[in-house]
């Protein structure tokens, strides 16, 4: 995953030096939560510069918006030229508003999308590791496999644990910086064992066979909770995409035979209905896949 502002074509490094000047008029605060998100992020941007780099770019999308949408009602000629500076106004405003909002958000959507990744794979990575210390494999010689394997996000963060180790660092202090830096609660609590373990001289694979037991029951907890979820996301989807479609095709149809309805508007009611069954279908699909377990 890259992580890539939302509505900008250039790379963050850029973004960051273009706005150097402009973000001393953000105050410090190094425990907001937009600070931890970037951080957990890995971006080399602070959170003063990200929010210079997130008003800076709003600023100018309002004012190229503005500029053509008030262009474009006075070349049709829509409502004059007071309404055509007010509608102007309001539609760049709401336009270079959810730019605004998508870009403040995305911080938290990134670090969410790697944390349910990186869950995805922690346990077929941890079974992975399990196998090779019983094969009696050197840690460090798993963290260089594993970061060479296909786990995703979780092979990018081993790598940067045998960047660190190659540079000299302990292999215990790099393994719990991984985990402080990582906002997965599943992959904090392994790394956690792992350096605990380390320190006591403790059998690995007694602790990487009880991390992947706990995990396995953690599993099983999220599944129950995902049925439990689905019971009544199922009823909704029956109601609305099934059951008052049907019966608001067969009102339409008895509605425009009795009242002699013009055919154009008949057309345009039932597409209207398809329309709205495949909002509602895309809309169950969004929901059932954001409430999947993230270690499924």
């Amino acid at each position: 995953m890259t992580f890539k502002i939302p509505f900008s074509f250039e790379d963050v490094e850029i973004q960051r030096r273009k706005v150097k000047n402009l973000k001393f008029y953000f105050k410090r605060n190094k425990d907001s939560k937009l600070h931890a998100y970037l951080r957990d992020a890995d971006v080399n941007v602070t959170r003063e510069e990200y929010l210079a780099i997130c008003f800076k770019g709003a600023a100018y999308a309002f004012g190229i918006l503005f500029v053509f949408f008030f262009a474009s009602f006075l070349i049709l000629g829509i409502n004059g030229f007071w309404y055509s500076l007010l509608y102007s106004f309001l539609l760049a405003l709401l336009f270079s508003g959810f730019m605004l909002f998508s870009r403040l958000i995305y911080p938290k959507v990134y670090c969410m999308r790697k944390q349910r990744e990186i869950e995805r794979n922690l346990i077929s990575a941890l079974g992975d590791m399990l196998v090779q210390l019983n094969s009696g494999i050197p840690l460090f010689s798993i963290l260089v496999n594993l970061s060479n394997s296909d786990y995703g996000e979780l092979s990018r963060e081993f790598k940067k644990a045998v960047k660190k180790i190659n540079a000299g660092l302990p292999q215990i202090e790099v393994i719990e910086a991984l985990g402080e830096r990582n906002s997965s609660i599943y992959f904090k609590r392994t790394l956690w064992q792992i350096s605990n373990g380390l320190r006591s001289g403790s059998d690995l694979a007694i602790v990487i066979q009880d991390s992947i037991n706990s995990l396995n029951e953690e599993q099983l907890i999220q599944i129950q909770n995902y049925g439990n979820k689905l019971n009544p996301l199922i009823m909704f989807y029956m109601l609305i995409s099934v059951i008052l479609p049907a019966l608001a095709i067969t009102f339409l149809t008895i509605i425009s035979s009795m009242i002699d309805l013009p055919e154009v508007v008949t057309i345009l009611m039932f597409l209207g209905m398809f329309v709205f069954v495949i909002i509602i279908q895309v809309m169950f699909l969004g929901v059932i896949k954001s409430a999947r377990p993230s270690l499924l």
